[in-house]
């Protein structure tokens, strides 16, 4: 894989990881509120960052409507279904389920982008599911609260893939604005449907949310989108497993407890998927190199080869990212 980018979404993965500790704090504080407060100090930020980019690029109507969904369903869906599920649902097993993402981004994000999964990617993203899997572990639900863990695993799922179209054209730091921003209107408007009150934070949750709102969502939406925009959605997806392994690792920290010999499993199994993901990207950069290299008409030139978008590892010249 590019370094660069994968790099690009591990830091992601160990920014959200990681900020599960810091979650704890406001465990008591209103949700839609406090996401709402969280992608207003982001969306300030975000904007800010783009105020200062040349040229200026707006979304047209229909990448408005991509971004509106977007927030619709990575943003707020998400946060009410999660809301909803932990209420009938144990979170290993929403945790379990949501570690499922790998495989669905392995096999929607190129059928997005009109092209076949890759098999050796399908098999690496079952490898870092089932070691997701170990490393979450199991736990008790109810059939509303399975319901709403697959609510939760879609929309995870729709965070990227209607956000990739909109990557090269648009850029990861607009995107990460806009999306935020239409949030915020959305988060608002289920108040007086959810019955919640609305209070001010605390010192301490205050703290916590921007940290969520400048750390979690500017630096970690920015990372995520770029690490999606150049290595594509089915790749960068697989790192998504690396969420529960950076968790496990932050929390034992934290609490000074040594994790289970199956969660240590799941780790290895996370490792070994990334690496035959790995395996595989090098495998089609050699054959990129060796195509490229071949005389105009000979059966290794890109010319001839019916595939030859499988085997690029930078942008594509497609509408929607490798």
């Amino acid at each position: 894989m590019n370094r660069r980018y994968a790099l690009f979404c591990v830091m992601t993965c160990a920014i959200l990881g990681g900020s599960f500790t810091v979650s704890r704090s406001i465990v008591d504080f209103p949700i839609l509120t406090g996401q709402a407060l969280r992608y207003s100090l982001a969306a300030l930020a975000l904007f800010a960052l783009v105020a200062r980019r040349r040229p200026w690029v707006h979304p047209a109507g229909r990448e408005l409507v991509r971004l509106a969904l977007v927030a619709a369903t990575g943003l707020v869906t998400f946060n009410v279904l999660l809301l909803f599920a932990l209420r009938h649902a144990e979170p290993a097993v929403i945790g379990t389920i949501v570690g499922v993402s790998p495989l669905v981004l392995a096999l929607l994000g190129p059928l997005q982008e009109r092209r076949r999964p890759a098999p050796r990617l399908l098999a690496a993203a079952a490898v870092v599911v089932a070691g997701a899997g170990l490393v979450e572990g199991f736990g008790v639900a109810d059939g509303p609260g399975l319901a709403a863990a697959v609510g939760v695993l879609c929309c995870e799922a729709a965070f990227s893939l209607l956000a990739a179209p909109l990557l090269p054209r648009l850029g990861p730091v607009r995107v990460s604005a806009w999306s935020t921003a239409l949030a915020v209107p959305m988060l608002l408007l289920l108040l007086p449907l959810t019955g919640e009150r609305p209070r001010w934070p605390t010192a301490g949750e205050a703290a916590a949310l921007a940290f969520l709102g400048l750390f979690l969502t500017v630096v970690a939406f920015i990372f995520w989108y770029t690490g999606v925009a150049g290595l594509g959605v089915d790749r960068a997806g697989l790192f998504v497993a690396l969420v529960p392994v950076f968790a496990l690792v932050t929390t034992a920290v934290v609490d000074r407890e040594a994790p289970a010999p199956a969660k240590v499993a799941g780790v290895l199994l996370v490792g070994a998927g990334l690496a035959l993901a790995a395996v595989r990207v090098k495998q089609d950069a050699w054959n990129a190199l060796r195509s490229s290299s071949a005389p105009a008409g000979s059966p290794a030139s890109p010319g001839n080869s019916a595939s030859s978008s499988d085997c690029t590892t930078g942008a594509s010249t497609s509408a929607g990212p490798t």
